[in-house]
């Protein structure tokens, strides 16, 4: 399975007159990156840039001078897309804006099936938020302190990250070793289960001040409390481990 996250920044917010700047994506196949990307700045072809949309993504309308038109770049980035899922976060936006442009140069819209948009798959994941990149990032324990402005290529390889924790972590690989396969018509198989370790370590979920007022509830249990033995029986089981 073929697919790939997403980014763009724009000179502003209405699709029907603003213009897509950056665009930037990463691909994934069977959910692991493949080292392909996608990343160009673009010619808003003199739409200028929203002070508020320069405020976000630091692009100012010199750093596109004598970048490709979107028209340039359009036949590149659909041969990179071709056949895969595209995902995004809060894709009707980016999407909005990637139809209008097609549409200018008489490319048919997207095909809403092809679209995953990992903003509303952290809101049902996560429904008491926040969820924006930078709070799931936080969640996930991914690094994103090189995020000091929006970018689409930055942000496509960090929400990369966040969607394969959103869906559930990385997949384990299943390899069928060569050497002792079945013969033909039979039902057994070897099967090898490699297991990809997590790059970094998930942050701890409870705070000090959790931690604390548990310690205090605790105390207040008394002497014969059933909670206290599990947990003794726990502690003991875990030294003789």
């Amino acid at each position: 399975m073929r697919e790939i996250i997403f980014d763009t920044e724009t000179t502003g917010l209405d699709s029907r007159d603003d213009r897509v700047i950056e665009l930037g994506g990463v691909e994934l196949v069977n959910r692991f990156p493949t080292g392909r990307t996608f990343h160009h700045y673009i010619n808003p072809q003199g739409r200028a840039i929203h002070e508020e949309a320069q405020a976000v993504h630091g692009i100012s309308a010199a750093d596109l001078a004598g970048k490709p038109t979107f028209a340039e770049i359009a036949e590149e980035w659909l041969t990179f897309t071709d056949g895969a899922k595209l995902v995004a976060h809060n894709a009707t936006f980016d999407i909005g804006f990637l139809n209008v442009e097609f549409g200018r140069l008489g490319h048919p819209v997207v095909d809403p099936g092809r679209v995953v948009d990992t903003l509303a798959l952290a809101r049902r994941k996560h429904p008491m938020g926040p969820n924006s990149l930078d709070a799931l990032c936080r969640r996930y324990g991914i690094d994103n302190t090189k995020r000091t402005k929006h970018g689409a290529l930055l942000d496509s390889e960090l929400l990369a990250e966040v969607y394969i924790e959103l869906i559930g972590g990385k997949q384990a690989a299943l390899i069928l070793d060569s050497a002792t396969a079945p013969a033909q018509g039979e039902n057994v198989r070897h099967i090898e289960i490699i297991a990809a370790e997590r790059p970094r370590p998930l942050l701890p979920r409870l705070t000090e001040a959790e931690r604390a007022a548990h310690a205090a509830m605790v105390a207040t249990l008394g002497e014969k409390a059933l909670w206290l033995k599990a947990n003794a029986s726990e502690k003991s089981i875990a030294a003789s481990s």
